[in-house]
C-alpha cells in the first residue's frame, strides 16, 4: 500500500468488517520487533534485484542502506536495517514483506498490512494461535525477521489496534479511533498549551492549527463522530465580571481551566476558528 491512509481507506476497512460477519472474528496481531532496525540488507536487496534491473538504482539504495547513523557527533556503519522516517524506508518494507503477502494469500487468509504492521483474520483462537505459530516460522527462516512476543497476540479486534484504529465491541461493528492514540492526541495538545512555552497567541494558533489539520485528516474518517464531538463543542461567548475575576484568581493549572464555564463562554470554539484554528469534528464518510 502507498501511504498509511491508503491501508486505512473507507474500502478497505468495509472489507474487514465484512470478514468479521463472514465469522473471522478474532485476529492475529504481528508485530515485528524492531523491524528497521534488523532488516538483513542482503535479503532485502535480493528482493529489489527481483523487480530492479538498472545497476545504478540497486547502486543508490545500497548506499541509502549503509550511509550510516550519527550518534553523538560520530557516523557509526550500518549493516543492517532501514533509516526510519527515510522517505524509501516504507517502500522498502512492502518489497521485504512481499514474501509475507504472498504466503498468506497462499494459505487464502483474510489480512491488511502496511509497513511492518499487520493483521490476520481468523475464525478461532485456536487457528490464530496456529497461524500465529506458523508465521513465526515462515518470517525467521526465510525472512531473518522475529516476532516481537510482548507485542503480538491472536485476540478479538476490539482489544487490538491497526495504524491508530481498532473496532467497538458491538453487533454493528465500527471503526474506531484507538484509547492510545486519543491519550497521544489530548498530551500533544497539553505540550502545545503548556503556558511555559512563553509564545503569543498568534505562535499557539500556528501550531495547533498544523497539528490539528494533520490529525483530523487521518482520524477524521473514524465511525464513531461522538468522540470527535466531544473534542469539538460549539458554545456561546460571553461572561460575567465576577465569573472573570474567580477563574483569573484559580490555582488550577491551564490544562483543567480548559474546561471551565468561563473560558469556555470566553474562548469557545467558534472564537479560536475565527483565528485560523481548524476543527476536528467528523469528516464526511464517502
Amino acid at each position: 500500500m502507498a501511504s498509511a491512509r491508503d491501508a486505512r481507506r473507507i474500502s478497505q476497512w468495509q472489507r474487514h468488517k465484512a470478514t468479521f460477519k463472514e465469522g473471522h472474528c478474532w485476529v492475529v496481531d504481528l508485530d515485528l520487533e524492531k523491524f528497521f532496525d534488523r532488516v538483513s540488507h542482503y535479503i532485502l536487496m535480493s528482493q529489489v534485484a527481483k523487480r530492479v534491473s538498472d545497476r545504478r538504482v540497486l547502486k543508490l539504495i545500497r548506499s541509502f542502506l549503509t550511509a550510516g547513523v550519527l550518534e553523538n557527533g560520530l557516523v557509526g556503519a550500518t549493516d543492517e536495517g532501514t533509516p526510519q522516517s527515510g522517505p524509501l524506508s516504507p517502500l522498502l518494507s512492502n518489497l521485504m514483506l512481499d514474501d509475507l503477502d504472498q504466503e498468506l494469500e497462499r494459505r487464502g487468509l483474510h489480512f491488511v498490512r502496511y509497513a511492518d504492521d499487520c493483521n490476520v483474520y481468523v475464525r478461532s483462537e485456536r487457528t490464530g494461535q496456529r497461524v500465529m505459530t506458523g508465521l513465526k516460522s515462515f518470517l525467521t527462516g526465510r525472512l531473518q525477521l522475529k516476532v516481537n512476543e510482548s507485542k503480538s497476540a491472536a485476540a478479538r479486534p476490539h482489544t487490538r489496534k491497526f495504524l491508530g484504529f481498532t473496532f467497538s465491541d458491538r453487533e454493528q461493528v465500527k471503526r474506531c479511533i484507538a484509547p492510545k492514540a486519543l491519550a497521544r492526541f489530548k498530551e500533544r495538545i497539553r505540550e502545545l498549551t503548556q503556558r511555559t512555552r512563553g509564545v503569543s497567541v498568534a505562535q499557539l494558533i500556528g501550531s495547533l492549527k498544523r497539528y490539528l489539520t494533520g490529525w483530523r485528516g487521518y482520524f477524521g474518517y473514524c465511525e464513531t463522530p461522538r468522540v470527535l464531538q466531544k473534542l469539538e463543542e460549539l458554545v456561546t461567548r460571553g461572561m460575567n465580571r465576577n465569573l472573570a475575576a474567580q477563574t483569573a484568581g484559580s490555582p488550577h493549572g491551564a490544562w483543567r481551566l480548559s474546561c471551565s464555564p468561563a473560558l469556555s463562554k470566553a474562548l469557545s470554539n467558534r472564537y479560536f476558528r475565527s483565528l485560523g484554528l481548524p476543527s476536528v469534528g467528523p469528516a464526511p464518510i464517502n
